[in-house]
């Protein structure tokens, strides 16, 4: 059966793979990739993940064939940008700099098809406790490590009673209200600070909540992630942004929500 042509987009935005790590849903990542096209991809950070790979080295198959992917995609013409993040900070050595045919930046501006300005950054910046606190960032790390490891297993037992997916370090995080809290004020940081800088819109990821709202004058997205939601930002060629979730059953990108689709022109 022949293989349905990729969707061609202006521009992918893919934050928080982290490959190495073990709830890294690297197969969907390779679907989702096989079946988009872009002239620019942006990884925004964590895409592999530095401090889980120290603690214990894992790289099954799968994840180098993300790697494989994103650089057949380059050698095919496409702008590969990797934005590092706080698990892959061992990257921002190089910031300013290519490595091979990607190139690796700090912080990048984007600019939509009908001239709008994007600021494209992990976000980690914004997060007291990884820049003020790493020793309880890696304890965090690690808690949230545990709970993904739970959450397959409750998963699969789930799945041989038939019953529906459903994720316990999701429903932890949207349960408890300072993490809410803490993802509100984390999104009117980064998009106070995007305004301060002149963009018209802001992207990050780092909180592994994919979102698109209007903060004050500057629109925020978040890319999210893919161990939870396996979700992406897509720049269609008319200037559309769309935010996607990857659906294993049907082998597609669907939009998260209706109102996170949004227009330059609306």
């Amino acid at each position: 059966m022949a293989q349905p042509t990729p969707s061609q987009c202006r521009a992918i935005f893919i934050s928080d793979v982290h490959l190495g790590a073990r709830g890294c849903n690297a197969t969907a990542l390779l679907d989702f990739l096989a079946g988009h096209e872009a002239e620019t991809i942006y990884l925004v950070g964590d895409i592999v993940d530095g401090w889980r790979l120290k603690a214990s080295w894992r790289w099954p198959q799968s994840h180098n064939d993300v790697v494989e992917e994103l650089l057949r995609k380059a050698r095919e013409g496409a702008r590969i940008v990797y934005v590092p993040g706080n698990h892959d900070e061992f990257l921002r050595q190089y910031a300013g700099m290519h490595l091979g045919v990607v190139e690796i930046v700090e912080e990048a501006i984007h600019h939509t098809a009908d001239g709008k300005r994007m600021l494209v950054l992990h976000g980690d910046k914004f997060d007291a406790v990884v820049t003020n606190i790493r020793w309880l960032a890696l304890l965090g790390d690690s808690a949230y490590d545990f709970a993904i490891w739970l959450s397959i297993h409750i998963s699969r037992f789930r799945r041989w009673l038939g019953l529906p997916e459903w994720s316990l370090s999701a429903w932890s995080k949207q349960k408890v209200k300072r993490a809410v809290n803490y993802i509100s004020a984390f999104e009117d940081a980064v998009a106070a600070d995007a305004a301060r800088h002149g963009a018209d819109i802001v992207l990050c990821g780092h909180i592994h909540k994919p979102a698109m709202r209007r903060c004050g004058g500057v629109l925020y997205l978040n890319a999210g992630d893919w161990i939870e939601s396996c979700s992406a930002i897509l720049e269609h060629p008319d200037g559309r942004i769309e935010v996607v979730a990857w659906s294993a059953s049907a082998r597609a990108a669907r939009p998260i929500a209706p109102a996170l689709v949004w227009s330059n022109a609306a």
